[in-house]
């Protein structure tokens, strides 16, 4: 069992919670894991960020490093992640921002997309470049956080 089912029964497993921070996907990631029955019993919610205020007010995100390289960052990501595993009480914090398109921003291409986990015990970020129409980058973005956390909390 894989994908988001498969990180339910994962979570479920090890006694985990989880909460997500969006930005590019606005909630995508939280309503993949709240399809799944059973979520309710891990999935604590999820902070849609979508405005570079929120990720500081809401995640704690750093102010001086969002003006310094902007909400499309790995460490962005991983302060996102961070925050929102504190704000909602979670275990594991997972979060996304990037550029879905149509334009550039912060001076990044579309497809440009940083995925980070926060655990108990770690902290991974990647970065993704990925292609396609708006709808397919943010597809792939939350199939590609939902894989990264499955591999985080498995170890």
């Amino acid at each position: 069992m894989s994908g988001a089912a498969g990180l339910v029964a994962l979570l479920r497993e090890r006694g985990l919670t989880v909460a997500t921070a969006e930005s590019l996907t606005g909630g995508l990631v939280c309503a993949a894991l709240t399809s799944v029955p059973g979520a309710s019993a891990v999935v604590r919610g999820g902070v849609a960020a979508y405005a570079v205020d929120v990720k500081a007010a809401v995640l704690g995100v750093d102010r001086s490093l969002l003006a310094e390289r902007g909400a499309v960052d790995g460490e962005v990501a991983v302060q996102m992640a961070a925050g929102v595993r504190e704000v909602l009480d979670a275990s594991v914090g997972l979060s996304c921002t990037g550029v879905a398109g149509p334009d550039p921003a912060d001076g990044q291409p579309v497809g440009t997309v940083f995925i980070a986990v926060v655990t108990p015990t770690s902290q991974i970020v990647h970065e993704l470049r990925l292609a396609g129409s708006r709808e397919e980058i943010r597809a792939a973005t939350v199939e590609g956080l939902i894989r990264l956390a499955e591999t985080a909390c498995a170890a």
